[in-house]
C-alpha cells in the first residue's frame, strides 16, 4: 500500500504544482504522510480546510485501489502544521476543561473540524468530571464542555460496594 500511496501523492502534487518532498510512516492505525514544501500555506487552506480536503480525496482514492481490507487510514501534516496544532488544542482544552471545573459553567466553543474536535474530546476525556459533546451540523458543529452529570458518576459507597445491592453494570432509573 505504502508504494500505491507514494504513486498517488506523487500525481495529485504534480497536478497541484508543487515542488517538494514527502516521507511516509506507517502507524498502527495508518500513514502519517509528512509534506515538506515552500508553498505550505496554499496546501493548508484557511484553517486547514484545503488540507483537510487533500487527506479526503487522497483517503478514498487509496480505498478504491486498495479495497476495504487491505486500506489503512492516510493523515497528511504540511511543515508540521497538523502537528502544532494538535499540540496548541491540547493546551487549550486542558485550560478550557479547567475554566468549566473551577466555574462550573458550560462552555460552548466555536466550530471546529471532526479531527480537531476529537483532540479536544480525548483531553477533556482524560481530565475526568468533564462531559463533552458535539453539537450542530456541517461548518457550525462544536464542543460543549459541561461538568459531569451526577447520574453519570458512581458514588463513593457504590463503587466499594458498600450499601449497594445493585450488580456493578445496574443503574437506577431515571425519575
Amino acid at each position: 500500500m505504502e508504494q500505491q500511496l507514494s504513486d498517488v501523492l506523487d500525481n495529485l502534487l504534480g497536478m497541484l504544482l508543487l515542488e517538494g518532498s514527502y516521507e511516509i510512516e506507517e502507524q498502527e492505525a495508518g500513514f502519517l504522510v509528512s509534506i515538506d514544501t515552500a508553498d505550505a500555506g496554499r496546501l493548508i487552506g484557511a484553517r486547514g480546510e484545503s488540507l483537510e480536503g487533500l487527506q479526503l480525496v487522497v483517503n478514498q482514492i487509496m480505498s478504491r485501489k486498495v479495497g476495504d481490507e487491505g486500506f489503512k487510514r492516510v493523515i497528511l501534516d504540511v511543515s508540521g502544521w497538523r502537528k502544532q496544532k494538535e499540540e496548541e488544542l491540547e493546551s487549550l482544552a486542558k485550560n478550557w476543561g479547567k475554566e468549566v471545573l473551577e466555574s462550573g459553567k458550560e462552555l460552548e466553543l466555536e466550530p471546529m473540524s471532526s479531527w480537531q474536535r476529537r483532540v479536544v474530546h480525548m483531553v477533556l476525556q482524560e481530565m475526568g468530571g468533564l462531559s463533552s459533546e458535539s453539537v450542530g451540523e456541517g461548518r457550525d458543529r462544536h464542543i460543549v464542555i459541561k461538568l459531569q452529570s451526577q447520574d453519570s458518576v458512581p458514588s463513593p459507597a457504590a463503587s466499594l460496594g458498600e450499601n449497594s445491592d445493585k450488580e456493578p453494570n445496574e443503574q437506577a432509573p431515571k425519575e
